[in-house]
């Protein structure tokens, strides 16, 4: 986690230029770690409705953006 933590501390950093470009990276890596836990859940058998109310969003708005990445795990859920 030493990469998260730099980024986030130079998330903090009075240089404007170091801080945006920290929280583009802390962006990017966050999208990351949400692709992965969403198809780690679907691979678990989670619904879209379970995995939309862990990370606090709609259902729509989670199967809109992850459905075309993921694999459902039953495929009739798609």
């Amino acid at each position: 986690m030493t990469e998260a933590t730099d980024l986030a501390a130079d998330a903090g950093n009075p240089d404007p230029r170091v801080g945006l470009r920290a929280v583009v990276a802390l962006r990017r890596l966050l999208e990351g770690l949400e692709n992965l836990q969403v198809a780690n859940a679907r691979r678990h058998g989670w619904s879209w409705q379970e995995i939309a109310d862990a990370l606090d969003v709609t259902r729509q708005g989670v199967h809109k953006k992850h459905a075309g990445r993921v694999p459902a795990a039953d495929p009739q859920e798609a």
